[in-house]
């Protein structure tokens, strides 16, 4: 359930309930695709990061270790030993990034597992009991993230069939009955204005617990993004929350929350700080160089993170520079408590109306 609590011209304050927690929103999402953040982190760590929700994929649990031995063992939350709210990919994302090992039609998606090379069939129906069986609090339905740029006459031939799964996977939603996550359906259309429009309208009408813009952040501009955005986010329900799959940078979050999105997930952080690019409040740093050689100030001297607190730049270098996994694991924790910090600052911004002049501070540096 999701409650409204204060707009500030078109970005939006609010939380929304779920069986294992209240997400507080704007929201970002800290991936844990295999049921682990990549850089060594714990769901101890998560909770020390203020992490509100995390995201986990179901394609890949399904592929190892498998949804049916997930569900044996107590559901992703014991199995993590999270006890937060999850929200799984439904797979539609690995339609598009492993476009050479599968195949679609009417049915549902054949894939070559990218592990083992063995054919898996998976249909919305297959994707909601996987959803089901990990124990995720919100399920995305199934679809097909479209390359971008792409033909007209597939973008509408893929966005049609999209709301045909949509439909099965909501069916087959209340098939589950009390089991069964809350389901949030997917827009798409890739950049063709009319198509995510009429995509929006027919997929709120079926009053699912969210909505999602999926489908960018795969080719286009940042301004074609902003752009559909907009087009698309007036015929976004009010009352549910809005979803930007697979963003971003600080500022294309600070841009799509002045457009009233509401959930973001991005593996970004995570990954830019298992290379060394950390986040600090005055623009990203690559540890890496030779500048931070002897510098004994933090990552952020603005950041109270327990890495910040505990370690200097110079250490950190020097971990990354002699092959340590702490230095990694560091790098990250640093990064995602970076990111939930910012969505604490836009969450109060929002509540005071001072929104606009973070958005400022924030576009400024990033």
């Amino acid at each position: 359930m999701y409650k409204l609590i204060k707009k500030h011209n078109r970005a939006r304050l609010g939380e929304f309930t779920t069986k294992h927690g209240t997400i507080n929103t704007p929201v970002f999402m800290n991936v844990a695709t295999q049921a682990a953040i990549k850089g060594a982190l714990s769901a101890t760590d998560l909770n020390e990061i203020k992490c509100n929700v995390t995201l986990a994929n179901t394609y890949h649990l399904h592929i190892r270790p498998g949804d049916e031995l997930i569900r044996v063992l107590g559901g992703l939350h014991k199995f993590m030993a999270w006890t937060g709210p999850i929200l799984t990919d439904s797979g539609g994302y690995q339609i598009f990034s492993l476009s050479g090992l599968r195949k679609i039609t009417e049915e549902g998606v054949t894939f070559q597992s990218h592990v083992d090379g063995r054919r898996i069939f998976m249909s919305p129906e297959d994707c909601i009991r996987i959803q089901t069986n990990l124990g995720a609090d919100i399920a995305m339905a199934f679809d097909e993230c479209v390359e971008i740029p792409a033909p007209r006459s597939y973008v509408e031939e893929s966005s049609e069939r999209t709301y045909r799964w949509l439909v099965r996977c909501r069916d087959e939603i209340q098939r589950q009955k009390q089991a069964a996550p809350m389901l949030f359906g997917i827009n798409q259309g890739a950049t063709y204005r009319d198509i995510r429009i009429s995509h929006m309208k027919r997929i709120a009408e079926l009053e699912l617990s969210g909505y999602a813009i999926g489908g960018l952040a795969v080719g286009e501009t940042a301004d074609e993004m902003y752009d559909i955005i907009d087009t698309v986010e007036e015929y976004m329900p009010d009352d549910r929350p809005r979803y930007l799959m697979g963003v971003g940078t600080p500022a294309n979050i600070m841009e799509a929350v002045s457009r009233g999105i509401d959930f973001f997930d991005c593996v970004m952080p995570a990954r830019n700080g298992r290379h060394g690019r950390l986040y600090t409040w005055k623009g990203s740093i690559n540890i890496n160089n030779e500048t931070f050689k002897d510098d004994v100030h933090p990552i952020d001297i603005e950041c109270d993170c327990t890495v910040c607190k505990t370690y200097s730049r110079a250490y950190i270098r020097h971990l990354f520079k002699s092959g340590e996994m702490l230095g990694m694991r560091l790098a990250v924790l640093h990064n995602l408590y970076f990111y939930n910090t910012l969505m604490e600052r836009i969450r109060s911004s929002i509540l005071t109306d001072e929104f606009d002049a973070l958005k400022a501070q924030i576009r400024s540096v990033y």
